[in-house]
């Protein structure tokens, strides 16, 4: 809640919009009618972590191109990253729909079994949820979500932007750790042995369209986002992480989806949630393990620079 109380406070400052519904909702407007900005992306990526990490923006190079940064420090992993920041929750609500995270994705249990998985129930008397979206969500919507998470609809605070949007690129950076355990939880491995996680990825420069948008904010994951996790006890599936070993690598991911004829069926699943690179340091043993390798140039590629 601090989280959203800055955001609400400087609102004017970091370049978004506050609105209170006549059902008493408040609904943030991160880059639906505003321009948002870096600092306003750095708090909505710690708002969907449910508090449980920092996050911030540094300046470094994809090849010889510099680009900014977003770089995030994770406790409580598990329950961070699959309880609160992953997008498990396809919302739907009249004529409405949009991906949503954020920790009231655990007051309404959405998807249930992740929250078994972790091991984790929550109740609270608010509740707050990130919608990637390109339109604001109205009363119906807003009071559908607070029904589904057991709170009034003045309680509820939910924060939109769209992908294709400055704020929109920065949390889809900010998921570089999420995407990966969402792959560890996706093939058995017991996620509430990451004691620790930190990672890195550039940021994707703000695209015209929707499509074009999720491509690159997705590749700058798969070919530059770099991931460091501290585990109780190594595990031969950690050498799968990286997505040099998904058969769909190697192309800017627009152009995969291109190929598949956006029929996402044909599409490897989980190179969405493969970073380029992992460290691992086994905290039982003290060992450390680094898989895969960044690829600038396709990154690069996907920017379409000039």
């Amino acid at each position: 809640m601090p989280v959203v109380r800055e955001m609400i406070g400087y609102r004017d400052e970091l370049g978004i919009a506050v609105a209170e519904q006549e059902n008493g909702a408040t609904c943030i407007d991160c880059g639906v009618h505003v321009p948002g900005g870096y600092r306003a992306g750095a708090l909505f990526v710690e708002a969907c972590l449910a508090g449980l990490a920092t996050a911030a923006i540094t300046m470094g190079r994809v090849g010889s191109v510099p680009i900014p940064f977003l770089h995030i420090t994770v406790s409580h992993p598990a329950l961070a990253c699959l309880g609160s920041q992953k997008a498990g929750w396809v919302l739907k609500a009249g004529g409405y729909s949009a991906m949503a995270s954020g920790p009231a994705r655990a007051l309404a249990a959405k998807p249930r079994d992740t929250y078994k998985t972790i091991g984790y129930h929550d109740t609270s008397a608010f509740g707050i949820l990130a919608l990637e979206a390109d339109t604001l969500p109205d009363e119906e919507v807003t009071g559908f979500i607070a029904e589904k998470c057991g709170i009034d609809p003045g309680d509820l605070y939910v924060l939109v932007a769209p992908t294709a949007s400055l704020v929109g690129s920065i949390q889809i950076s900010g998921r570089v750790v999420t995407a990966t355990l969402h792959k560890l939880e996706a093939k058995g491995y017991d996620v509430c042995r990451i004691r620790h996680a930190a990672g890195r990825s550039p940021i994707a420069p703000v695209k015209r369209t929707g499509i074009a948008a999720m491509g690159a904010t997705n590749d700058c994951n798969i070919y530059c986002g770099s991931v460091s996790l501290i585990v109780e006890g190594y595990d031969p599936v950690f050498a799968s992480l990286p997505s040099r070993t998904s058969p769909d690598y190697g192309r800017p991911f627009s152009r995969v989806l291109e190929d598949a004829g956006y029929d996402f069926l044909k599409v490897d699943s989980l190179l969405a949630f493969s970073p380029a690179e992992v460290t691992i340091n086994d905290g039982t043993s003290g060992e450390v393990y680094h898989f895969g390798s960044p690829n600038p140039d396709v990154l690069l590629e996907s920017f379409e620079i000039r």
